[in-house]
């Protein structure tokens, strides 16, 4: 096995674009949600605020520049852009475009699909839906035609000559095998193979259905992963243990139905002034988790976080990540480096991290003002 290729998923939102101005008020950025943060329990870390890079315009040249030359002094491979089309609409596609047209910018990069409705989700408001996407065999041509000329840039990551492509959401494709179908008869005419893959999210099948349907492998996108659901599954069933143990005794279960009469009313009183979270996982136990359960049976490139906290960006039902720290992330990525199960070449030997820069889930291996560059170090160490 070569070397690993660490490739960081990278957001393009840092930057003011009008479908954002219209949406959510003029000159909105991420940077909005993420200064708006407040602390939710004791203990929250909250605001992430960045340290080195600050508040940055991914328009700038300086900027891009400034993420890639930190990126290449700890070891991180490329970038892997999360790319937005809408039946022939881009959105956030600046920085991406730009990039191409500057050689000076040279860290190699690959492009993420993100194959899902534009809503306003990001403020827990799921079903107002701002773009949507409309799938047809049609639309996959034209949408391979546009990505053709990115898959040529001599920066952009390979696997055997072969450019490669994620499609974040497999599942919603109607017709895949006919979409991977398209995507590779178009390739072919301009002389290239592709390789393919897909994320493997905790609502998405996995197994060897992702070589049935013309995927050449898959990435098992943390935290948000079939482990994580596993990992739940187990927490609520000891949990229930945990409480039919508790109730056995009648005169305790009265006391406790008491006590949570009383709680439900303070907490309907103070709902209307604080944001509900809708989970808290240990960070530290689930790495364990993760890292005792790594055995597949088929293509699946690795991937860990260093952690998870979308409530800047979700008014209701955030999912925090507690007890994340540089050493566990070190652990992790050490655990996983060589989890390449399944596979045939040397170059099939990426390792993805996520992310690179998502500020408003928390998950970011940027410098911030709490941990500065502790995070970039601990993974540094790990896969040396």
């Amino acid at each position: 096995m070569n070397k690993i290729r660490p490739i960081a998923i990278h957001l393009p939102q840092f930057h003011p674009f009008p479908e954002n101005d219209e949406w959510w008020g003029k000159g909105f950025t991420e940077w909005t949600n993420v200064t708006k943060a407040k602390p939710l329990f004791e203990g929250h870390y909250q605001p992430h605020l960045p340290a080195d890079l600050g508040f940055y315009d991914l328009r700038l040249e300086e900027a891009r520049l400034a993420q890639e030359a930190l990126a290449k002094e700890y070891g991180i491979y490329g970038f892997c852009y999360y790319h937005y089309w809408f039946n022939g609409k881009t959105l956030m596609h600046e920085p991406i475009k730009r990039k191409l047209q500057n050689s000076d910018e040279d860290l190699p990069f690959m492009l993420c699909w993100a194959n899902e409705n534009w809503s306003r989700a990001w403020d827990g408001k799921d079903k107002d839906i701002l773009i949507e996407q409309h799938y047809s065999l049609e639309d996959d041509r034209e949408h391979i035609k546009f990505l053709l000329p990115l898959f040529k840039d001599k920066r952009y990551i390979r696997i055997d000559n072969k450019p490669v492509f994620v499609v974040y959401k497999s599942a919603d494709l109607p017709h895949p095998k006919e979409t991977i179908r398209i995507w590779r008869e178009e390739a072919a005419k301009e002389g290239l193979k592709l390789y393919i893959c897909r994320m493997d999210r905790w609502n998405t099948p996995n197994g060897q259905d992702i070589l049935d349907l013309g995927f050449d492998a898959a990435i098992d996108f943390q935290p948000l992963s079939n482990n994580l659901r596993n990992y739940l599954k187990i927490k609520r069933v000891d949990n229930e243990k945990k409480k039919e143990k508790q109730f056995k005794n009648t005169l305790l279960r009265k006391v406790i139905n008491k006590i949570r009469f009383e709680l439900s009313k303070l907490e309907s009183r103070q709902k209307n002034n604080q944001q509900k979270i809708e989970q808290k996982i240990d960070y530290a136990e689930y790495v364990d988790y993760d890292l005792q359960n790594l055995d597949i049976d088929y293509k699946r490139f690795p991937c860990v976080t260093p952690s998870w906290d979308n409530a800047s960006r979700r008014k209701f039902n955030a999912t925090v990540f507690v007890n994340s720290s540089p050493d566990q992330f070190g652990k992790w990525v050490a655990g996983k480096k060589n989890n390449l199960q399944n596979f045939d070449s040397p170059e099939e030997n990426l390792l993805f991290i996520n992310a690179w820069n998502e500020w408003a889930e928390g998950n970011h291996l940027e410098p911030d003002q709490k941990y500065g560059r502790q995070y970039l170090e601990a993974f540094y160490k790990a896969i040396k």
